[in-house]
């Protein structure tokens, strides 16, 4: 529960009144969709350690958002872990609009 009252989000009247097409999915679910594929990604001996999150556009109910991710970089480090830098994007499949992207930072076992 994110505590968002605004009617945007469940009030499809009102949503329209502010000139979108339905209500609207809420920002830390796109920001929970790159959690996920961070997480599946990495499998139980991973860690995510950093995460920064930029919505970009709106997803409305009935949106399939589609999570990708790019290794940017990997580096060795103590402790037997190393660190793999991803760049990710979720994007609306029906126009290839990006709604959110992120940067993350997974500690790998070596």
């Amino acid at each position: 529960m994110t505590w968002n009252t605004h009617r945007i989000h469940f009030d499809p009247d009102y949503a329209a009144h502010e000139g979108y097409p339905d209500v609207l999915v809420q920002s830390h679910l796109h920001g929970a969709f790159l959690v996920t594929l961070c997480t599946e990604w990495m499998g139980a001996g991973g860690r995510l350690t950093r995460l920064g999150v930029s919505v970009r556009r709106y997803a409305v109910p009935g949106d399939v958002l589609v999570c990708a991710g790019e290794v940017t970089g990997v580096e060795q480090v103590e402790e037997g872990h190393g660190l793999v830098h991803l760049n990710l994007t979720e994007t609306r499949e029906s126009d290839n609009t990006v709604c959110a992207l992120a940067t993350a930072t997974i500690a790998l076992p070596l």
